[in-house]
């Protein structure tokens, strides 16, 4: 996880040089700046109204480049990056869908349930044609669309007693607009009651009906009452102009922040005495002025901070946001941050897709479960000073030049999706390039390896999950609070030959005990070669097998595994010996002593039973190749308790057959540890 969110914070990075290299291009090709002002004078007619409809003035009644030209100062200055964003979407020509109602709840559910938008509806009454036309229709949708107001149909034909109830007899407009200044208050209705069926018309009326919830102006002595008035809102933005109505612009960002900033429209239109404006720091106008309880910030001085509803928009998100934008926000990160995963694992494409798949369902789960408890400390009554120190550091960190850069440039990358997917992919390459380096340098094999090899793996490990889980994710020993194992009976099951035996992956046999067989005692080299004439060439031979069953366990394994005699202990004074027990604590190991000989006797020597594991069963033969042990051979021990060499057991359970020789009994599974009796004394009581 913390790998992931390095690469994706040296994302961002990247993105945040790659900006500054695009404006330092621009810059050196163009001579000018996003930031940098541009007159008005210079520009054509053409791209002086494609900024006042951006900005949402009418200027139909504006015949000469002069008024316009005017109008354009009014509101606000023009910087190349506005400029440049105007003319690009202006130029696209994607058709903006548009909402067909299908009945009374759906359009309560959009429109009359909707607190923070601007809805225009057209209602089509039953025999009726619409009242503006097709052509007329798909302007204004994509004339109020730039400022956020949603559009809809409704044709009373799929619900006509809704229609009459509402009183739409006859085909006309409809526009929503939250009836009061609070947040989720309620919707009012509004019905078009123009003559004239005209864009220019109907949007004057809309824009009409969304300045009148904005505080109006008039005079200096309302502004003093107003600017010293504290309430509930901390956050007031002000905007100080020469016009009849505000931009519809300021209009909708008002009903889109209604209950969490207070729009206010100052008309200076008309003032003679403009002191106390100076008092307050207002030196000319237009001006946009945030006044928030730490100061007063003047919006359009740093990067990105435009006259246009993306830019402002975006700059309050920043200032004041709901919890809805966090959460979309960290919704982003994180798929972000999972799809990283696409390029740091490594392998076959299919193990590619499939990790992904997983830790994209891991993170967003955990996104959701991490909300949850945070929805539910917010809503507690005792946290409002808590909520009012975030927003305060919400506004002092997104106030700093640093803040204005970011929101540039995420504007700029979000209206250019084709770079922003181009770079994250090039990054991912990049991540994707130096892992397969590092791997290939620590000699890994899954760098190599195919689709189809992954695909066997994943099967196999699936089949033996299915059968046997524990022995798939638990290493032996483990602890169980199973006296009896309940898989016996299905194990057992399993062995005629009718069936089909499970496979069970072999990486517990490294897991299993393993030590080397000593004894006490010693005997001359001649009396041990006469007795065993054999034992030597036995022991070379065990030798080998044992060195060519390292595959399945390692040098280091065995020297971890190996106890040896203390310095105080005798030891067997010859090559190889064998030794005896004097007696055996299990029937079988008796059993199979008498019936294929211990050799033991008076001179032998006693094993050294302190270098066994305490739950393993004292005993001297292997019985799958009905050998005696010797001295220095390599022996292993099953969870079971019985011991056996360790290459006659790791040949037997690599076969397949994953059960004791003796008992049956599975070895993977732990069992109840043999506890050995305690020898009688021979001294007689005191």
């Amino acid at each position: 996880m913390w790998v992931k969110l390095c690469c994706l914070l040296l994302y961002f990075l990247a993105l945040f040089v790659l900006a500054r290299v695009f404006e330092a291009v621009a810059w050196y090709e163009s001579g000018f700046l996003a930031t940098q002002l541009v007159d008005p004078v210079a520009l054509s007619f053409r791209k002086l109204r494609t900024i006042l409809e951006c900005r949402g003035l009418g200027h139909s009644g504006l015949p000469e480049k002069k008024d316009v030209r005017e109008l354009v100062e009014k509101s606000g200055d023009l910087m190349e990056g506005e400029l440049y964003s105007a003319l690009k979407e202006e130029e696209a020509s994607e058709s903006i869908s548009s909402t067909n109602f299908s009945g009374e709840m759906h359009f309560y559910e959009l429109v009359e349930d909707t607190k923070d938008g601007i809805w225009l509806v057209q209602v089509i009454a039953n025999d009726r044609s619409p009242l503006v036309g097709k052509v007329h229709w798909e302007k204004m949708v994509k004339k109020v669309s730039r400022f956020g107001i949603r559009t809809g149909t409704f044709n009373c034909s799929s619900d006509p007693r809704y229609c009459k109830r509402r009183g739409w007899l006859k085909s006309t407009l409809i526009m929503s607009v939250p009836q009061t200044s609070t947040s989720k208050g309620k919707v009012m209705l509004k019905e078009y009651s123009g003559r004239k069926i005209e864009v220019e018309h109907i949007f004057k009326w809309i824009t009409a009906h969304a300045a009148s919830r904005i505080k109006t102006i008039y005079n200096s002595e309302h502004l003093k009452e107003e600017w010293n008035k504290s309430d509930q809102y901390r956050v007031k933005i002000y905007l100080f102009a020469n016009l009849d109505q505000p931009p519809a612009f300021f209009s909708a960002l008002s009903v889109k922040f209604t209950g969490r900033v207070e729009f206010i429209f100052v008309n200076v239109e008309n003032w003679d005495n403009k002191s106390y404006m100076a008092e307050i720091g207002i030196y000319k106008t237009p001006s946009y002025i945030l006044r928030t309880p730490e100061g007063i910030y003047r919006y359009g001085n740093n990067t990105g901070e435009f006259i246009s509803l993306r830019a402002m928009d975006s700059f309050l998100r920043s200032l004041q946001p709901e919890v809805n934008d966090l959460f979309v926000l960290s919704f982003v990160l994180v798929n972000l941050m999972a799809w990283m995963d696409l390029f740091i694992t490594q392998g076959a494409t299919i193990k590619r897709f499939v990790v992904l798949i997983s830790t994209l369902g891991t993170y967003n789960s955990l996104l959701i479960i991490s909300w949850l408890p945070v929805l539910g400390f917010l809503q507690l009554p005792y946290l409002d000073s808590f909520y009012e120190y975030s927003l305060k550091l919400f506004r002092y960190s997104n106030t700093t030049t640093l803040a204005s850069w970011v929101r540039a440039d995420w504007m700029f990358y979000s209206s250019h999706p084709a770079l922003f997917l181009s770079t994250y992919l090039g990054h991912g390459l990049l991540i994707d390039y130096f892992e397969k380096k590092r791997r290939r340098n620590n000699n890994t094999d899954e760098v190599n390896a195919n689709n189809l090899e992954w695909l066997s793996s994943l099967w196999d490990w699936y089949t033996s999950y299915l059968f046997h889980p524990i022995a798939s994710f638990q290493h032996f020993p483990f602890d169980s609070d199973w006296d009896e194992d309940p898989d016996l009976f299905l194990e057992r099951l399993a062995f005629p030959d009718l069936w089909l035996h499970p496979l069970i992956p072999t990486d517990y046999i490294k897991n299993l005990p393993m030590w080397r067989f000593q004894c006490l005692g010693t005997h001359s080299d001649e009396e041990m070669l006469e007795t065993f004439p054999d034992s030597e060439s036995d022991t070379d031979s065990e030798n080998k097998e044992v060195f060519s069953s390292d595959r399945e366990v390692s040098e280091d394994d065995e020297l971890s595994t190996f106890h040896r005699c203390s310095e105080g202990e005798r030891r067997c004074g010859v090559e190889t010996c064998s030794c005896a027990s004097q007696y055996c604590h299990h029937e079988t190991c008796e059993r199979k002593a008498r019936s294929y000989g211990s050799y033991s006797s008076a001179g032998d020597m006693e094993p050294d039973w302190s270098a066994w594991p305490s739950d393993m069963l004292h005993c001297t033969e292997c019985v799958v190749c009905l050998e005696n042990f010797a001295k220095g051979c390599l022996l292993m021990g099953l969870p079971c308790g019985h011991v056996f060499h360790q290459n006659c057991i790791v040949m037997w359970l690599a076969g397949g057959r994953h059960c004791c020789p003796v008992c049956r009994w599975a070895s993977y599974k732990k069992k109840q540890p043999y506890t050995h009796p305690q020898p009688l004394s021979s001294e007689p009581p005191s």
